[in-house]
């Protein structure tokens, strides 16, 4: 019996060699061999990053949320961050500093805008700011927010900078080094290509050293550097260490999968995803569905978040499922039931895009609403074609 295509915003679909290593039996995690693929996937997650060779790759057994919480190395009590909000999961960051003593101020967007850099900027000269910390891609919205500007505005005003890249990383253009940003943060699940389970994060030599000159405790001991940074220094140099046993067929499908997206090449990469996502918003609009973000030059690459038409039958989702496609429903409270979630990152192709097309036009027809049979289809084809 065939499965249900995946095509939520995370956990993906993931490639069939990913899923081979992770059937594999478990080494044991001091094992030479399992050391050097743990030693190979830090290596490499500095070129996915691009985050140069002094930066400090990080993994852990955990989720996305624990990835966040590593913030708390380089916040003090007392300390100020300027949280841009666009979405559910900026808001999460807000709550994570503000539970570890900083004062969080939130400079928000409504649901689908975005912040631009200049309005950062207006804000960094009205207090001053020891951390800015930006979204990414924010999984509830599907908005795409300016990382490059943004965290120029802020090492601009001395601040550092921290990237939720949960629904971004290996996905949407990032240039950690160029780009100055000091911690950029991402979970296994979404465009990274690994099942859920890991924590991933690279961290600038300017976060390091905040976190070297700290004059208060971590208030986390699970996610304090001074447990971790020995455990990826000795794996990195293949050598045995132990804190925490690490998710160990996690790792290597982890190592598997970035070997996969540096053969594409970082630049492909990015530019893939482009493609796919403008060519699932083309069959989107084609269908005369409207979209959470009011701006195509801030939407996301790595999912689409089509507006239901009015009086649309509930039962939508269940529809579209029931054609073989599972899509994910709103999450940002204010608007959770006005909209919908497909996902597209990762190692999904154009068959896969096509597939949740036709079963979203199905969806959409099985549930009251009129619409031309394959239109949205050929809209996505003519960009895939070009």
């Amino acid at each position: 019996m065939s499965r249900p295509l995946l095509m939520i915003p995370g956990p993906i679909e993931f490639t069939d060699e990913v899923m081979v290593e992770m059937s594999r039996p478990s080494p044991s995690h001091v094992d030479a061999a399992f050391i050097a693929v743990f030693s190979q996937a830090l290596k490499d997650m500095r070129h996915v990053w691009l985050s140069g060779g002094d930066s400090q790759p990080f993994i852990l057994a955990g989720s996305g949320t624990l990835a966040m919480d590593s913030v708390v190395n380089i916040i003090e009590p007392g300390d100020r961050a300027l949280v841009i909000d666009t979405g559910y999961f900026s808001q999460r960051m807000a709550a994570i500093c503000r539970h570890y003593g900083a004062e969080a101020d939130v400079l928000s967007a409504a649901p689908g805008d975005t912040v631009s850099a200049a309005q950062v900027a207006v804000q960094l000269q009205q207090a001053d700011y020891d951390l800015v910390t930006v979204t990414h891609v924010d999984t509830s919205t599907g908005v795409l927010t300016d990382v490059q500007g943004i965290a120029a505005a802020a090492k601009a005003a001395g601040a550092l900078v921290v990237v939720d890249g949960v629904c971004a990383t290996a996905a949407e253009e990032l240039r950690q080094q160029d780009w100055g940003v000091d911690i950029y943060l991402t979970a296994s699940q979404k465009a990274v290509g690994v099942p859920p389970g890991l924590a991933l994060l690279v961290a600038s030599p300017d976060a390091m050293n905040k976190w070297r000159q700290r004059s208060t405790p971590v208030a986390s001991y699970y996610s304090d550097w001074a447990n971790w940074l020995p455990i990826m220094e000795a794996y990195e140099e293949k050598r045995v260490s132990y804190f925490g046993t690490p998710a160990v067929n996690l790792v290597m499908a982890l190592a598997v999968s970035l070997r996969q997206i540096l053969a594409e090449g970082m630049d492909e990469v990015f530019a893939r995803h482009r493609r796919l996502s403008d060519a699932v918003k083309a069959g989107i609009q084609a269908m005369d569905l409207g979209q959470v973000p009011t701006s195509h030059a801030h939407a996301a690459h790595t999912l689409t978040c089509p507006r239901y038409p009015a009086n649309l039958d509930p039962a939508f989702l269940g529809h579209v499922r029931a054609n073989g496609v599972i899509l994910a429903g709103g999450l940002h409270p204010v608007i959770k039931s006005e909209y919908f979630r497909i996902g597209h990152m990762g190692a999904v192709g154009r068959r896969d895009i096509l597939t949740a097309l036709g079963a979203v036009e199905s969806g959409l027809r099985l549930s009251g609403y009129a619409i031309e049979p394959g239109i949205g289809l050929a809209a996505a084809q003519a960009v895939l074609d070009e």
